[in-house]
């Protein structure tokens, strides 16, 4: 790992924001604070880093298949007891992907000015690390394309839990203290989470997963569940530690990148994420009458991003959150697919 001392120094200042925005009640404290803080310190403080530093991404990669893990561990035989509705609701998320996805290709176009390619992956509902590799293949400004997808991201899981804060009149979410590991995890579970967290990336590799750091742990986690061979249990400093870094490598992100450039990136982030949600928002309601599934939680399944932070919310709403996490593997996907044959036929064409 090059310059572990400023990696170091990095997370120090994650651990000291994330404590302060649990201690204020924000939502996904330990990722949002260390997001704020590193970001500030790219964007303004640019010069005190290495020159050519980057933050470790195998240190990321590990901490995302904990994550992967924790949500794996939550699908149970239970939860297909309901699996007669998710025919319709997997049908309207269907729907909703190619409507949000050209909602927000006109919005980045038409309002952001982006050229048809940047503008094109840019707005994908889905498949962050995909969307931009296959984005910069064909060609896109990979400064607005890496902007656009990772603000996507840090947008809803900052609108979403604060909007349903205020219609419910309570906090909701990580805000609310829930949470879905647990604080008395012996230590000996170390080993075995570490083994699982290796085998669970090394799946998604193999299989070519989308998003395999994520869906490979995940995947590994469920298997383990539903056999009844393993229950795996995250315990909570190591969730909150795998958040801050993840937070921390997001807001590195930004390095380079003008404050201009950043604002006006939020700002079209802000309206094409409004946009998705609310035809999010038009599918939930429709599907509460059919499913007679509460709307809130219909919403969060179709939210376009943020899984972790969804699957807290619906923790703290008394919905599965397997359930929910299940529809955003099907939402990400339904865009790597989608984006594969388009680029295809895109290429075939060229």
């Amino acid at each position: 790992m090059r310059h572990p001392i400023t990696t170091l120094a990095l997370l120090a200042l994650s651990a000291i924001s994330g404590g302060l925005a649990q201690v204020i009640g924000v939502p996904l404290p330990f990722m949002l604070g260390p997001l704020a803080v590193s970001a500030l310190v790219a964007t303004v403080l640019p010069r005190r880093l290495p020159e050519g530093y980057g933050f470790p991404p195998r240190l990321r990669l590990l901490f995302i298949a904990i994550i992967g893990l924790m949500i794996g561990a939550q699908v149970t035989p239970e939860l297909f007891t309901e699996a007669h509705d998710f025919m319709y609701s997997f049908a309207a998320l269907t729907v909703f992907v190619a409507l949000a996805h050209g909602a927000g290709y006109g919005i980045f176009r038409h309002l952001g000015g982006y050229d048809p390619v940047t503008a094109f992956y840019a707005s994908t509902p889905g498949g962050l690390y995909e969307s931009i590799a296959l984005g910069e293949a064909a060609g896109a400004d990979m400064t607005r394309l890496m902007l656009q997808q990772f603000l996507r991201v840090i947008v809803v899981v900052t609108m979403v839990p604060i909007g349903l804060s205020l219609w419910l009149g309570a906090p909701v979410g990580s805000s609310a203290g829930m949470t879905l590991a647990r604080p008395d995890v012996p230590w000996s579970d170390l080993v075995l989470i570490a083994l699982a967290g290796v085998a669970g990336l090394g799946l998604g590799h193999v299989l070519r997963l989308p998003a395999g750091q994520l869906t490979g742990p995940m995947a590994l986690a469920a298997l383990l569940s539903l056999t009844g061979v393993l229950s795996l249990e995250i315990p909570q400093w190591l969730v909150n530690l795998a958040q801050m870094v993840l937070g921390t490598a997001l807001g590195m992100r930004f390095t380079g990148l003008s404050r201009g450039l950043i604002l006006r990136g939020a700002a079209l982030s802000v309206v094409s994420v409004a946009v998705m949600l609310a035809i999010g928002g038009a599918f939930a309601a429709i599907l509460h009458r059919i499913t007679a599934e509460p709307v809130d939680v219909l919403l969060i399944s179709f939210a376009p991003g943020g899984v972790t932070e969804m699957a807290l919310v619906a923790l703290s709403l008394n919905a599965n959150p397997a359930f929910v996490t299940l529809h955003h593997i099907y939402r990400i996907l339904l865009t790597v697919l989608g984006l594969g044959a388009i680029t295809h036929l895109r290429e075939r064409r060229l």
